[in-house]
């Protein structure tokens, strides 16, 4: 059973071009989905796997307290993996194929306030020295391009084309995408530039972003430096980087910012996942109806 799961991550791997973390995330649920079915039934091959199985190891999920959009991911890894091996006739009959996924509730980003962007950027909370500069230009890369926590840490020196005023990002399934750099975040990225050189050097192909020891920065500590500064001036419970992502779609959202370019933007493949930032832009224009209009407050 684990062979099955190797050749399906290398599948995602070098056909569909997954990312590291979307691969991990498989294999997690893979290995639970192996384990329950080898702890509960005793199962030891992939082809043995019924769909009164698979039903069960949901209810589980649902019993160990997992939300219904977790179990979802965990069935949408599953219902991929089980097609793989179709293709593969590793299997005669799909023990997933008429699982639907849980009923969720639709959830809005959390994000930012512009003013608590603002006084993030005013504030002497960033030192002088390379630590704080680093830190300064990764939060603002997040927030000033609306980059996913990976991309930032893909980012290469000559990934900025300082003439252009652009980063390239490499985004989901290999895809490149230019983003502009606005003045603002140009001198952040140049103080920060300024102190890399002159404390380790760097070249061309270096990593844009690095620890004090001149390493590569890693997915944890990129949330750690993002919930440190952000609980500095919001109470928002999620402070992650992705919290970051969310602000930059939803005040550009606010703005009035093309939703066909906020797709591009964003490195979307489809409108339906940039969509959801037009909630809030409704939401904003209520209150404003709400204070305003003088028939707002009709019974």
């Amino acid at each position: 059973m684990e062979n099955t799961i190797n050749k399906f991550e290398k599948y995602l791997a070098y056909e569909r071009r997954s990312s590291k973390m979307t691969i991990r995330a498989y294999q997690t649920d893979l290995n639970q989905l192996m384990i329950f079915l080898l702890e509960r039934y005793e199962v030891k091959a992939w082809n043995a796997a019924e769909h009164s199985m698979i039903r069960s190891w949901i209810v589980d999920l649902m019993q160990r307290g997992l939300t219904n959009r977790t179990i979802n991911r965990k069935l949408s890894s599953a219902k991929s993996f089980f097609k793989f091996c179709l293709r593969q006739g590793l299997l005669e009959k799909d023990p997933v194929a008429e699982i639907n996924i849980l009923k969720t509730s639709s959830r809005l980003p959390s994000f930012a306030h512009e003013a608590q962007i603002l006084d993030l950027d005013q504030s002497d909370l960033f030192t002088a020295d390379f630590s704080g500069a680093r830190d300064k230009a990764l939060i603002f890369c997040i927030y000033g391009l609306g980059i996913r926590r990976a991309e930032l840490i893909g980012l290469r020196i000559s990934s900025y084309d300082k003439e252009r005023s652009v980063i390239r990002v490499l985004g989901k399934g290999n895809k490149e995408r230019d983003v502009p750099v606005v003045p603002a975040l140009k001198k952040i990225i140049a103080n920060y530039l300024s102190l890399y050189s002159s404390e380790f050097g760097y070249a061309l192909d270096s990593p844009m972003f690095i620890l004090d020891n001149g390493l590569l920065i890693y997915p944890k500590f990129v949330y750690n430096v993002v919930s440190k500064y952000l609980s500095t001036v919001s109470t928002l419970k999620k402070k992650g980087p992705h919290t970051l992502r969310h602000s930059f779609a939803t005040h550009l959202s606010n703005q009035g910012a093309d939703i066909n370019a906020l797709k591009s933007l964003l490195g979307h493949s489809s409108l339906a996942a940039t969509q959801i930032y037009t909630h809030n832009s409704i939401e904003k224009l209520r209150e404003v109806y709400k204070q305003a209009h003088p028939r707002s407050k009709d019974s």
